[in-house]
């Protein structure tokens, strides 16, 4: 159930790292990524951190180098499945970037950003699965605009820039579900 643009099953970690919508846009376009911090690392609350914009810089070098982006996604899920919000669907969460689908620039605006904790080079968990596929079934109930064919990765949109959710990601596995 979602209630005020808030998945009720989904832990609440309120992230500053967004922006209204257009108005009169509607969500129609949903966007698989990963993130590890530090990369292929997956202990911790570092992402949570990251996309709350209060990552301790000092604990690795490597968050010295993102120190002054701002992300964030609509949701996260956890390698155990744990699912995690962070903005609210009604609003344009920092996940895409410069971005294009189907000649529409700026899919921050249309679309909802699902993170993965992960690599493009390490399997995902069975739970992750799980849990996106039970996820994409309960947005796709409030966004009909969200078809099969508009659940993308963001080397979808962003190609040459972006490559995740990479090549572990078993596409197939959650089409299969979903449809």
């Amino acid at each position: 159930m979602i209630v005020n643009g808030w998945l009720q099953s989904a832990r609440k970690v309120e992230s500053p790292h967004y922006n209204d919508r257009p108005t009169g846009v509607e969500i129609s376009l949903l966007v698989i990524h990963n993130i590890s911090l530090p990369p292929g690392q997956f202990e911790g609350c570092f992402v949570e951190d990251f996309f709350q914009a209060r990552l301790d810089c000092s604990y690795h070098p490597y968050f010295r180098e993102i120190a002054d982006l701002k992300v964030s996604s609509h949701l996260y899920i956890r390698r155990d499945g744990e699912l995690l919000q962070h903005v609210s669907f009604e609003k344009s969460a920092w996940h895409a970037g410069v971005s294009s689908f189907a000649g529409r620039n700026k899919c921050n605006d249309y679309s909802i950003g699902i993170e993965l904790q992960g690599t493009d080079e390490l399997p995902y968990t069975t739970a992750q699965y799980a849990q996106l596929v039970k996820v994409i079934a309960q947005l796709r109930q409030i966004f009909p605009k969200i078809t099969a064919e508009r659940i993308v990765g963001h080397c979808d949109i962003a190609p040459g820039r972006k490559t995740d959710p990479g090549a572990s990601f078993d596409w197939s596995a959650v089409r299969d579900a979903i449809t």
